[in-house]
């Protein structure tokens, strides 16, 4: 990857070291994490290559992968799921009028959401860089999802809406793809982004224990103020945020493993009760959120 000195988001230079952060999920290995004061972008300034990533999400722990329901976290993971993704398809029709269009999930996994929005009548394209996720959604779903580097070639404005649900924070080339995602999301479309925010109660503490870092698969940890500057760096505004107030639970299980060595179920759910509580006054405070982008000229 390029020098990690400078943020890759804004290219300031006024970066500093954060505490290094273990992969609990499958390497056991040790990352370093960087923030930019310029943004408040912090990022995984040794993670590997898009070329060798690859292992790293090699486990049946990754549940957005393999569609895993063995043990408790999956099993809830699922069951949450399940509301999450009616939620999201409610909300996607609704910033567009209401009315079934084209949606782009990229990064669309094993396909639960994409087959949710296809079953609504939408024209529904996913695209997932995991051939094991590929596989699965033609699976589980009969959704045949393709590369991520067919992106280049889907053309200018065919879009009404663009999702990507916990991606952004996986994607090598952050400028690229957001430049083209924005070129084929139609004038009157809404890009809607979700990602972990390390500014949340649950991530402070926690700490290097967070399993919302999830290095190094997560590259990139976001605010909602360096999603923001980074979407107007490619011509989109943020038109709304809302909170994913299931995170927090769900972050807050993994997190008491990695710190523990098992699940505290009790102290887990308080934590993801007391994270909700400190973001109700301030929803950009909570432990992941949706932000939802247009067109700046619209």
């Amino acid at each position: 990857m390029p020098d990690r000195q400078a943020c890759p988001s804004c290219g300031s230079t006024d970066t500093e070291p954060r505490f290094p952060v273990r992969d609990h999920s499958v390497s056991g290995e040790t990352f370093h994490l960087r923030h930019c004061r310029g943004c408040t972008l912090v990022y995984t300034e040794d993670a590997p290559s898009r070329e060798s990533i690859g292992p790293y999400y090699r486990s049946e722990a990754y549940v957005s992968h393999t569609d895993s329901t063995k043990g408790i976290v999956n099993w809830l993971y699922h069951r949450v799921r399940l509301i999450t993704v009616a939620s999201k398809r409610r909300m996607a029709a609704r910033y567009v009028g209401g009315r079934a269009g084209r949606v782009l999930d990229y990064g669309c996994g094993t396909g639960a959401f994409l087959a949710s929005m296809r079953d609504a009548d939408w024209e529904a394209v996913g695209l997932e860089p995991d051939a094991v996720a590929r596989e699965n959604a033609l699976r589980l779903h009969g959704l045949r999802v393709e590369a991520p580097e067919a992106l280049a070639s889907l053309p200018d404005g065919l879009f009404d809406v663009v999702t990507l649900w916990h991606v952004l924070e996986h994607v090598h080339d952050l400028h690229n793809t957001l430049s083209h995602l924005a070129r084929v999301l139609s004038p009157k479309g809404c890009l809607f982004i979700a990602v972990p925010n390390h500014l949340s109660f649950d991530a402070r503490h926690y700490g290097p224990d967070w399993a919302a870092w999830d290095v190094p698969r997560h590259l990139w940890h976001f605010t909602s103020i360096s999603l923001q500057g980074l979407l107007e760096r490619h011509g989109l505004r943020v038109k709304d945020v809302r909170p994913m107030w299931f995170d927090s639970f769900y972050v807050s299980m993994l997190s008491e493993r990695y710190a523990h060595g098992h699940l505290r179920l009790p102290q887990a759910l308080f934590t993801g009760l007391r994270s909700n509580m400190a973001a109700m006054g301030d929803h950009a405070c909570c432990s992941s959120l949706i932000h939802m982008a247009v067109h700046r000229s619209s």
